[in-house]
């Protein structure tokens, strides 16, 4: 009986490797809090008082507006409010006495879908978008799509983290959502 239970140990062994976990690695991906600025956001600054100023400045890779007569801005992780504040003193260092700056978004920067979808690729970023209408905007689904859940990745501070999503699920702009292939 021993030598059973011995002989049954060592099969399952190996077996033991072969457990599949069906969920993916999930973490908490951030849904809240005002929006910030980032690389590709188109913005919309107007400075009262200076229409030469008051025109529309993209966000470049270094995270910064270059404006006239001040040079580049940097606006990278800022909300609307702090890029006005943040331009508003770059104005007053020599060029204007008390600058009065707003600043809203012209144009989001865009997201991305990739997967069981009929056409991946990068696409313009509507305000209140979510899983599902990200798929229609990129064509719908493939037949072999998994059409109840979505892999959504977002940038948070330095790191890049994922979530398993449904498809009410709000995307973000920057966001990458992978819509996976159903296993029957």
């Amino acid at each position: 009986m021993r030598w059973l239970r011995f002989s049954l140990v060592i099969l399952m062994a190996p077996l033991a490797g072969c457990a599949v976990n069906s969920q993916p690695a999930t973490y908490q991906v951030d849904t809240k809090g005002p929006y910030k600025l980032d690389t590709g956001d188109t913005l919309r600054v107007t400075v009262y008082g200076d229409p030469q100023l008051s025109t529309t400045y993209k966000v470049d890779d270094s995270g910064s507006v270059a404006l006239p007569l001040v040079g580049p801005v940097g606006v990278r992780g800022a909300t609307t409010q702090g890029a006005s504040t943040r331009i508003a003193a770059a104005l007053t260092r020599g060029y204007m006495r008390n600058p009065n700056v707003a600043v809203e978004v012209a144009e989001y920067r865009p997201f991305f879908i990739q997967g069981e979808i009929n056409n991946s690729g990068q696409f313009p970023y509507v305000f209140g978008m979510t899983v599902r209408s990200a798929i229609a905007t990129a064509g719908g689904f493939k037949e072999t799509a998994d059409r109840g859940n979505a892999i959504v990745y977002r940038r948070q501070g330095n790191d890049m983290v994922k979530a398993k999503v449904d498809l009410d699920f709000p995307v973000f702009p920057g966001d990458t959502v992978v819509i996976l292939e159903r296993w029957f």
